[in-house]
């Protein structure tokens, strides 16, 4: 009985999703409340939720102030002159710009925000791609390829989804996943390179002589009040102390975003006025992130509380072979690919992760190495037609969903072998189980 309840609601849930008859959202809180009292569990359905929400408390603070905090920075012009040194260096030579237009992408994709960084990444490449005559298919692949690397970081969605669904700290997800990650940027920049030689060849270089690769004036602040460049030395080593103590496991990750963040806001924005101004310009983002991981702890606190996801794992683990139940690990970095593609985010990590990750522990692989295994598939997922922001990328470049994907979609599978291949080297999550 339990074993149908969690599968049925899992697929209610999909399905609902996927075909947008609920936000995720709402169906997050009512899909597994009303299955619970379809299951007889009326009587507990508040503590399972008080339950689930508690343990998710430290990944919405964590996301709240980590959004917040870039946003910050981003809004100061930290950004700013990096971005600038590599429109002035790219010029008129179609490898310059294309290798440079996968590195813009790395950095203002820091942020997690997909749709922002398109806007800004397309407004300030695509009019040295039109004056050079380069493909604009090479520039949306490398930025979109670029977003599904750095939506890895615990700000970025996938990984939060799947700390909160298994229950584990985001930093132990991220944090052994940085030197993969680093392969995985490795990888896009020869590809940068690799296409970026081609369009050489086939252009030549163009020597702009008009002023207009001066770039003296771009911005990716999108609020130019709240820029504060005579603050720039400051705000980089705030920064560079964040990700060291980050990396250091100095304190925990909520901690050290929401220190961060306040003395960010102190520094930039002393007037109370202004502090406002910035948590109210971000408000809307924070909401959607934070919103959406308090719900997914009352759907993981009811499909564990009542038993389900208990009972759907052992009916799983009697139809995986023996021989393959130890490659797990393995197995959902795999399936994370086209997983992730044909369904949203939420149903895979919430649906589908805490049911493997309950079989694999039957074969000792931990949580935390299952979260670490399912977030490979993310630069895939971000040429998903059910990705909102793609359309915006395609729409902003002047190109076709379709002709995007068949650029892209190879070259994001490869990025997902090699990050997959250098976890599996680095031991971030093993080859086989027990």
């Amino acid at each position: 009985m339990l074993t149908f309840l969690g599968f049925a609601m899992v697929i209610t849930f999909m399905v609902l999703i996927m075909t947008q008859r609920l936000s995720a959202l709402i169906a997050l809180i009512v899909i597994p409340v009303v299955f619970a009292l379809f299951g007889g569990f009326a009587g507990d359905i508040g503590p399972m939720m008080l339950q689930g929400i508690t343990k998710l408390a430290p990944t919405g603070v964590m996301l709240m102030f980590a959004i917040l905090y870039f946003a910050l920075m981003i809004d100061s012009g930290l950004f700013d002159p990096p971005v600038r040194f590599i429109l002035r260096m790219v010029k008129g030579d179609p490898l310059k710009i294309a290798v440079g237009t996968a590195a813009l992408a790395l950095i203002v994709s820091m942020d997690g925000d997909g749709a922002t960084s398109y806007m800004i990444c397309v407004a300030a490449m695509l009019p040295l791609y039109s004056r050079i005559g380069m493909n604009p298919r090479i520039m949306a692949g490398l930025i979109i390829l670029a977003g599904g690397i750095m939506n890895m970081t615990p700000w970025g969605g996938p990984t939060a989804r799947a700390a909160s669904a298994l229950h584990v700290d985001p930093s132990a997800v991220f944090v052994p996943m940085i030197p993969a990650m680093a392969v995985g940027v490795l990888g896009l920049l020869a590809m940068a390179y690799f296409y970026g030689k081609r369009e050489r060849a086939r252009l030549g270089v163009l020597h702009l002589a008009d002023g207009t690769e001066d770039h003296s004036d771009v911005t990716v602040s999108q609020y130019p009040e709240a820029r504060r460049p005579k603050l720039l030395l400051i705000n980089a080593m705030l920064t560079l102390g964040l990700m060291g103590t980050l990396i250091a496991g100095v304190l925990p990750l909520p901690v050290l975003f929401m220190i961060a963040f306040s003395i960010a806001m102190i520094i930039n924005y002393p007037c109370l006025k202004a502090q406002k101004e910035r948590v109210a310009a971000h408000a809307g983002n924070v909401l959607a992130v934070v919103g959406l991981i308090f719900a997914a702890g009352i759907f993981t606190g009811i499909l564990s509380g009542t038993g389900m996801v208990d009972a759907m794992s052992k009916s799983l683990l009697a139809l995986i072979p023996d021989a393959m139940g130890p490659y797990l690990a393995v197995v959902t970095a795999l399936v994370s690919m086209p997983f992730t593609f044909f369904m949203s985010n939420d149903a895979f990590y919430y649906g589908v992760l805490p049911v493997l990750t309950e079989a694999a522990g039957h074969y000792g692989i931990s949580p935390v190495e299952m979260a670490r295994a399912s977030i490979v598939g993310q630069p895939v997922h971000l040429l998903s037609p059910l990705v909102p922001s793609t359309y915006l990328l395609v729409g902003l470049a002047k190109i076709e969903f379709g002709d995007l994907q068949r650029f892209a979609l190879k070259l994001a599978t490869l990025i997902c072998l090699a990050i997959m291949l250098a976890a599996l080297a680095m031991g971030v999550f093993p080859l086989a189980g027990n």
